[in-house]
């Protein structure tokens, strides 16, 4: 009787082991189709199932964003938002067409942010344009120089940042660099290092570490901002000698963005999260002035894993949602959400001119083989897709119709819309846009546009390689 007691009692606590790790995947997962497998793995197959699920269905990285992003909550400082007029919408009444104030309503529901008028926004291909225009600002600032990065290498672009950096901090200016964990491993020298002896003040987002273990890699800082005084830079450049022109046939093309106006309080802001969280440091920052510099409306949107809503992936969708004549996206890493996906098709089968601009040579030649088993259904349903030429882009752009531009640090994959932190910009500016969607069509111009022909008559290995990789695409 005791035996057949405990064989009973065994019995249900494996069933109900599988009940709990239903119950978890039911009300966690976003993807019902992910909640079906766990639920059916861990009710068919007793204790093996809800084995399975601890070790690959529960997101650690998710729980840990979480944490990370209440911790960034309870201690935020104050948003710089300046003051606005606010028309019925909850945006400044002048801004525009009716499509611009649908998605300026969107961006601030989704970010709690408003849109702030006033700014200059200039870009700057490559290194060659970026980095002298960010060592001058280091060099005239007389306040603050705050600089966030996912990969900062050695070499003669590391070399020249150091030595401005540490020459700021020596004249009395408050340096303080962010370097993301991950991308610290990218350099065998270390030059934030070199400045820690000079000095100036440093910190690594979420380091891996085997003591204490911290080895949550899928968390990434990929927001790239630098902060001098009152001007500031963001987009998807890193420090690195590869964004010169005199890397040669390896080098790879960026661009950057040089902020006027009220939006550098913004950027100061998103830095000054990730600095606190890293440091444990909480002292406020005087204001910024707010003086007026150029035409550009913009906003800065901060999204990152442990947030309620995938703002930058739905944002985006808004964007081509209202699309009604044309859509530009330049992306080095093209794996859209299923949502991203239906907005585009959607876009090309009501008739709007979409055209995607993808790296023929990319960096990671598994990201290609993934985006190509992705192609046929948008090419089919009218959006065009071109691949440039070498050398590598790592270039970022949105624009839609004539008014309204992002730029920024996040690719158009899982990993940048699920799992890193990622910094983007809003530009509502004609004339800005106007000049982002020449560079687009320029490089269409001497580019290869890909057909559907060309992609369903690979060869049948070829075709299995490029579903292999996609099937592994939430992971790449």
């Amino acid at each position: 009787m005791l035996v057949l007691t405990a064989e009973i009692l065994l019995f249900l606590a494996v069933h109900c082991l599988s009940w709990v790790a239903a119950g978890h995947a039911l009300l966690t997962k976003h993807d019902p189709r992910a909640a079906l497998g766990w639920t059916a793995c861990v009710l068919l197959l007793p204790l093996i199932g809800p084995l399975l699920y601890v070790l690959f269905g529960i997101s650690r990285a998710q729980s840990r964003a979480e944490k990370i992003m209440r911790r960034q909550a309870a201690h935020s400082p104050a948003a710089p938002f300046p003051p606005a007029a606010p028309g019925p919408s909850g945006e400044e009444p002048d801004i525009g067409t009716a499509q611009a104030l649908c998605l300026a309503r969107t961006g601030r529901r989704l970010t709690g942010v408003p849109l702030c008028a006033g700014n200059a926004v200039r870009p700057l291909q490559n290194g060659d344009e970026a980095y002298p225009a960010m060592l001058a600002a280091i060099a005239a600032a007389r306040s603050h120089v705050f600089l966030a990065t996912y990969i900062f290498t050695a070499g003669k672009v590391g070399h020249a940042f150091v030595e401005a950096l540490a020459a700021a901090a020596a004249r009395g200016v408050d340096v303080r660099v962010l370097v993301d964990g991950v991308g610290a491993l990218y350099s065998w020298r270390k030059p934030w290092k070199m400045l820690a002896r000079r000095g100036v003040r440093t910190a690594r987002f979420l380091p891996p570490a085997l003591l204490p273990p911290s080895l949550t890699i899928n968390l990434r800082n990929h927001r790239k901002v630098l902060i001098c005084d009152a001007v500031g830079f963001t987009g998807g450049m890193n420090i690195a000698d590869g964004n010169l022109e005199s890397a040669g046939p390896h080098r790879i093309q960026d661009m950057h963005f040089r902020c006027e106006g009220p939006v550098v309080s913004q950027l100061r802001h998103a830095f000054q999260l990730n600095w606190n969280f890293c440091t444990d440091e909480y002292v406020p920052l005087p204001p910024l002035p707010d003086a007026e510099a150029g035409p550009s409306r913009c906003r800065v949107i901060v999204d990152g894993p442990g947030n309620d809503a995938d703002v930058l992936n739905d944002l985006i969708c808004g964007a081509i949602n209202v699309a009604r004549e044309r859509v530009r996206i330049m992306t080095p890493y093209f794996l859209p959400s299923h949502d991203l996906m239906a907005a585009l098709r959607s876009a090309g089968q009501r008739g709007v001119d979409v055209r995607v601009v993808l790296p023929q040579k990319n960096n990671l030649p598994y990201m290609n083989w993934a985006t190509c088993r992705l192609l046929p259904g948008l090419l089919a349903a009218g959006v065009r897709v071109w691949f440039q030429p070498p050398p590598f882009a790592h270039t970022k752009l949105l624009a839609v119709d004539d008014f309204y531009t992002q730029v920024g640090s996040a690719n158009l994959d899982a990993r940048s819309l699920r799992l890193n932190f990622e910094l983007n910009m809003e530009v509502f500016d004609a004339a800005f846009q106007a000049r982002i969607v020449e560079f687009i069509d320029a490089t269409i111009g001497r580019s290869r546009e890909l057909v559907h022909d060309e992609l369903v008559a690979a060869p049948l290995a070829v075709r299995l390689r490029n579903a292999a990789c996609w099937l592994f695409s939430p992971y790449l």
